[in-house]
């Protein structure tokens, strides 16, 4: 991204979720299918009064049914897209989520086609934006090292 981009304020402000949930000791992340064949990370916009972090949770509950924990911040995406002819400047933060409650059954139908639980070592490669690919790397690494073994351990 061009040096004048991270500069300039977007157009869009979104936050969102990369929510962590073990099964049989593997760690797997809730992604939601907002159209047709686009396996994403649930998101959406930060309203007037709210924080990212309150929008990310409230934008994961909708998108998923799922109650979480804001664990820490993962970092951001910025990227152009069209909407009506016209070229958008968005910004998504994003933030690592404890899984706490809920069932993906209950996902709002009106935001998103689906949510469903993969494992979290596949979601760098089956995220379908590059962006969200890298949170998720990110998510990865950070999940390993809370879950690694301390050295005295081994």
């Amino acid at each position: 991204m061009a040096r004048a981009d991270r500069e300039r304020p977007p157009d869009e402000f979104s936050a969102g979720g990369v929510v962590v949930r073990r099964f049989a000791g593997r760690p797997f992340i809730c992604v939601v299918e907002p159209r047709k064949g686009v396996l994403a990370l649930p998101k959406g916009h930060v309203e007037p009064g709210e924080t990212p972090i309150e929008a990310a949770v409230r934008e994961v509950r909708e998108e998923t049914g799922l109650t979480v924990e804001p664990v820490c911040e993962l970092g951001e995406t910025r990227y152009w897209y069209t909407r009506g002819g016209r070229r958008v400047y968005k910004r998504v933060v994003f933030f690592l989520c404890r899984y706490r409650a809920g069932a993906l059954r209950d996902y709002d139908r009106e935001e998103v086609l689906g949510a469903s639980w993969i494992p979290l070592s596949e979601a760098p490669e089956r995220l379908s934006y590059r962006g969200e690919r890298k949170i998720a790397a990110k998510a990865q690494a950070i999940v390993a090292e809370r879950t690694a073994p301390a050295a005295d351990e081994r």
